[in-house]
């Protein structure tokens, strides 16, 4: 049992990067919530609101947010035609490619898949048919080229195929359309792309010089303080891209007052920027790019197409930033009661050992497994969490789950606290890459078909 010092030393401890120091719960406000103080945390089948200061709009703010809203034009993304695809995703197609990427890794590596618990192996499971597209499926690329022309992309044939992997040269626009920034109708994009271009710089006219006003001055200099502590440090540290990412959080921050700028949100912006800039150079590792040969007026047009991309992955998670994070809280505790189901042997071993959930999924929820995995996996990741419904909050709880479960052998062989945290909080993925994304996101997709529509999902 780990004694009420060990457990509290998690609390106290600065957010090092040294490998053999406990790391606290990085971007928690206030605290998020602290199950050495409070026993339990929220139950999960109560309602969380997703923004919960909304109702006490007062008519100043009613003011604020008509001058600076960011609703879209009714109709200009072809909402229809993504909603048909993200509900006609054929769960057949993917069951295909989880088995089939689990058989395959299998028989590479001599030894079975991830360990199942007795609640997921009485779970019928369809057999494989004919294996899915490949990672960097040709038909993809032809989409996409096509979709350049005079018809539209057809948006369910993209996100099945998508979704394990997409080509480096088709991501950018892949990632544009299925976030819903570019709409589907091919003649209207370059009217879209200018327009929005536009409007962010004209934020940026308007709202920036503001940053060093006493009402906004916190928020800036939060910014400028993570900016410099964020990975790739060879990316990050240019000073051209340093002035862009202030530039975006700072606005996105003061446009969305309901949650502000919060840890954890900085981060989210360095795969869009990296897989845009990717379209311009050629660089052989992702965390090595150098944007000093780019032209200005592309730099420009990149930071833009940042912006609006991260705007509307956070318009599905934003309740993981409000006040005291309530997204944030329900998840982990949908993902303590998700893993008790699945691998109850390692939910017991963290529970015996007083390992709280909170203390290590925080930042998996908070950063979407960013601090976890190379920016390389992320990208490969952010593939499928685009390409599934609701990928970024239904889907990454099932993620987290599977990489849990990931590492059972490990964390059963620890039989302390304080190392079971330190190897929960440094897990081994520096040399990951695409096939053990792969692996990782198959498992997934087999927990969400045998858990998801489960009446008891996440009850014993």
């Amino acid at each position: 049992m780990a004694s009420d010092g060990a457990r509290k030393q998690f609390w106290k401890r600065s957010n090092s990067k040294l490998p053999g120091s406990i790391q606290h719960v990085y971007g928690a406000q206030h605290p998020p919530f602290d199950p050495l103080l409070h026993g339990t945390l929220p139950k999960s089948t109560a309602k969380m609101p997703t923004t919960p200061v909304k109702a006490k709009r007062v008519s100043t703010f009613q003011e604020f947010e008509s001058n600076t809203s960011d609703a879209w034009d009714a109709g200009e993304d072809d909402d229809e035609l993504l909603a048909m695809a993200a509900e006609s995703l054929n769960s057949e197609v993917v069951m295909e490619t989880a088995n089939r990427v689990l058989r395959n890794h299998s028989q590479r590596q001599g030894r079975p898949t991830l360990q199942e618990g007795p609640e997921l192996q009485q779970k019928p499971r369809p057999e494989a048919e004919p294996p899915s597209p490949p990672s960097g499926d040709l038909r993809l690329v032809k989409s996409v080229s096509e979709s350049h022309s005079h018809t539209s992309c057809p948006a369910e044939e993209l996100r099945k195929l998508s979704w394990s992997g997409i080509p480096k040269p088709v991501r950018p626009m892949t990632w544009k359309l299925l976030s819903g920034y570019l709409p589907a109708n091919v003649d209207r994009r370059p009217a879209t792309l200018q327009r929005k271009q536009k409007e962010y710089f004209a934020f940026i006219e308007h709202y920036y010089d503001s940053r060093n006003d006493e009402v906004h001055q916190d928020t800036y200099r939060q910014i400028h303080i993570d900016i410099p502590r964020m990975s790739p440090e060879a990316l990050i540290l240019q000073p051209k891209v340093t002035e862009i990412f202030e530039r975006i959080l700072f606005i996105w921050a003061i446009r969305h007052p309901a949650s502000g700028y919060v840890q954890g949100i900085n981060d989210l912006v360095t795969p869009f920027f990296v897989v845009f800039i990717c379209e311009y150079i050629e660089a052989e590792e992702v965390d090595t790019v150098d944007v000093s040969g780019v032209p200005a007026e592309v730099l420009r047009n990149i930071e833009a197409d940042t912006y609006w991309c991260m705007s509307k992955l956070l318009d599905g998670i934003q309740d993981n930033y409000t006040f005291a994070q309530p997204g944030i809280q329900m998840k982990v505790k949908m993902l303590e009661e998700l893993v008790s189901r699945i691998d109850e042997q390692v939910h017991r071993h963290l529970d015996q050992h007083e390992v709280r959930y909170l203390q290590f999924a925080f930042r998996w929820m908070n950063n979407l497994l960013m601090r976890e995995v190379p920016l390389r996996c992320t990208i490969r990741l952010w593939d499928t969490y685009q390409s599934e419904p609701e990928g970024f909050s239904h889907f990454h709880l099932y993620v987290c789950a599977a990489f849990l479960v990931r590492w059972r052998k490990e964390i059963l062989e620890e039989k302390d606290f304080q190392e079971l945290l330190l190897f929960l909080q440094n897990l081994p993925t520096a040399h990951w890459g695409d096939e053990d994304i792969s692996l990782l996101l198959a498992e997934a997709y087999r927990l969400k078909f045998a858990f998801a529509d489960a009446p008891n999902h996440y009850k014993k």
